[in-house]
């Protein structure tokens, strides 16, 4: 097993999930306090804060079920959370791009698990839409998680120094 080896790296990943997860649940908690459950809030023309309560996954996904897909949910995050702060110790130092972007993913995770346990849904409150078109309903968690994949990808199409670059034999 590779030794694991503390440096700059994972306490700025570290950081990130902090601040991922205590943002996420401050504005959730600041959205169920002022608002009413369903009844939209104009902010810009194609967005609005509307309170909402998601028993299930992302867009929604099995949020129709008898209530076991809390627990699943909640399994399957507790999980992948556990893979991803292992995935993050193992990093070099040379590695700070992907260990953000694994702290993104990891602390909306967290964010929408602890909403789980504690709650039994996920709160969502950006409600983003064009005229009559609306995108599910989503919350800061979902948001640096985005972000955190979007990182991953660019990440894969980067050149890494240590891959020798393919010459073009023309």
């Amino acid at each position: 097993m590779p030794k694991i080896v503390l440096h700059k790296g994972h306490w700025l990943s570290a950081l990130l999930v902090l601040v991922s997860v205590v943002l996420d649940q401050y504005t959730k908690a600041i959205a169920s306090g002022a608002l009413s459950y369903g009844q939209p809030v104009y902010v810009l023309s194609f967005l609005d804060w509307t309170l909402l309560h998601n028993p299930g996954a992302a867009f929604s996904f099995l949020s129709d079920q008898g209530g076991w897909q809390r627990w699943f949910f909640t399994a399957v995050a507790a999980l992948v959370s556990v893979v991803l702060v292992v995935w993050i110790a193992r990093l070099t130092k040379d590695k700070l791009w992907e260990s953000s972007a694994l702290a993104l993913v990891l602390g909306g995770a967290v964010g929408n698990l602890i909403d789980r346990v504690q709650l039994g849904y996920v709160v969502d409150f950006i409600s983003m839409h064009y005229e009559q078109y609306y995108w599910p309903a989503f919350n800061i968690a979902d948001s640096v998680i985005c972000i955190g994949v979007a990182m991953l990808i660019v990440d894969m199409f980067r050149s890494k120094p240590n891959e020798p670059q393919e010459k073009n034999h023309e």
